[in-house]
């Protein structure tokens, strides 16, 4: 049969209707697509298995020239195979299979040489239970899955590498206080303690933010709104570092005076508050600012009330080309350790909020994060 061959060089325009009533032609704008202008590869074969339709991103993503496909059958113009070596349309048996089936769902297939490609197949028939009046099929390149399977192995592998450290401590100190208990004088014993703990502590934060990126990626982060003394907790996170021996004087906190009430789930906002701090002490220098003032919250085209806090340090700050990947997983801005998933926690925990956060300049030339929270009650509370 020679259904396209007539057009060998060229792809046959596909007619769509756009909108209306699909039982009035009447009431319908029909507009002709070229195949050629879609983004995934699309392959037609007619009621004898011969190509009718090879498109431009279907010839890029499989390497075979639309010429060696067009009028060809498509056991040989596609030669596909599963991961197990079968071969695909033997296997499937689109035309001479059940009358029941309408397609095949999306799955891995691999051409000669080893070329891997994402194939879903549409049987159109004419009626239910119908031979198969064509095969529309849709192929897609594997990039975009490998770059989230290389995404996810990032993720295990800095995991992996994050737990052992502190696990090995853990495992070290308690060994050797159960092997030699009445060696130890009291003080060797609680700096063991201590250092166990404070391991225990870095784990446990492990998987606390393991645990909210699953939550943000699925949208079920859950944000528990009650009345948030901002001030006072940048103030208490000041305290802390301080405790820890930074310098006073290395923080400049400025809280604007009256503020607007804050709703918003208090450990989150520690969260928050935590990573940008943690942030600017461990990859900033000098002066470490912190204001707290209200401010305007750009939302959807709408103005509303809200609080802003702006954390900036002295240091070198975020390169330009880098502004970009800040809120990305793994980012990191310097070599001093981390695990680069801190600011992406940081982000999804202030759009959860239904806030926005931006990150620059800062006056001193280092980094400046901002972040802006609406303010008031929750609507069911009003």
């Amino acid at each position: 049969m020679a259904v396209g061959m007539s057009r060998p060089a060229r792809v046959q325009e596909l007619s769509v209707r756009a909108s209306g009533d699909p039982d009035d032609p009447d009431s319908a704008t029909s507009m002709d697509i070229d195949p050629d202008d879609l983004p995934d590869g699309l392959v037609v074969a007619d009621e004898t298995g011969r190509v009718t339709c090879f498109n431009t991103a279907a010839a890029r993503i499989t390497a075979v020239r639309r010429a060696d496909a067009i009028g060809h059958q498509l056991d040989h113009a596609l030669p596909l195979t599963d991961l197990e070596g079968r071969r695909w349309w033997a296997l499937t048996d689109p035309y001479g299979g059940l009358p029941t089936r309408i397609g095949q769902p999306e799955r891995n297939l691999l051409l000669p040489g080893g070329r891997e490609v994402l194939v879903s197949v549409r049987y159109v028939r004419p009626r239910p239970k119908a031979p198969v009046q064509k095969l529309v099929i849709c192929v897609r390149g594997t990039e975009a899955r490998r770059r989230t399977e290389r995404s996810h192995a990032e993720l295990i592998a800095t995991v992996a590498h994050e737990l052992r450290s502190p696990l090995t401590s853990v495992k070290g100190f308690t060994a050797t206080l159960l092997a030699k208990w009445e060696r130890f004088t009291d003080d060797q014993k609680r700096l063991m303690l201590e250092t166990v703990d404070a391991d225990a502590n870095r784990v446990t934060r492990l998987i606390t933010e393991l645990l909210d990126i699953s939550r943000i990626d699925s949208g079920r982060l859950e944000v528990r709104r009650q009345p948030v003394a901002i001030g006072t907790a940048v103030g208490r996170h000041v305290q802390s570092h301080v405790a820890a021996g930074q310098a006073p004087d290395r923080f400049l906190v400025t809280v604007e005076e009256p503020l607007p009430d804050l709703w918003a789930d208090p450990d989150k906002i520690d969260q928050i508050l935590g990573n940008l701090l943690e942030n600017a002490v461990r990859h900033g220098e000098g002066t470490v600012t912190i204001e707290v003032a209200a401010a305007e919250l750009q939302h959807a085209g709408t103005t509303a009330k809200g609080t802003a806090v702006t954390v900036c340090d002295e240091g070198p700050g975020i390169p330009e080309e880098s502004m970009g990947r800040v809120f990305t997983r793994f980012w990191r801005g310097s070599k001093r350790g981390g695990t680069g998933l801190g600011l992406y926690i940081v982000k999804g925990i202030v759009e959860a909020h239904g806030g926005t956060i931006t990150v620059g300049r800062g006056p001193g030339g280092g980094a400046e994060f901002r972040f802006i929270l609406p303010v008031g009650a929750p609507a069911y509370l009003t």
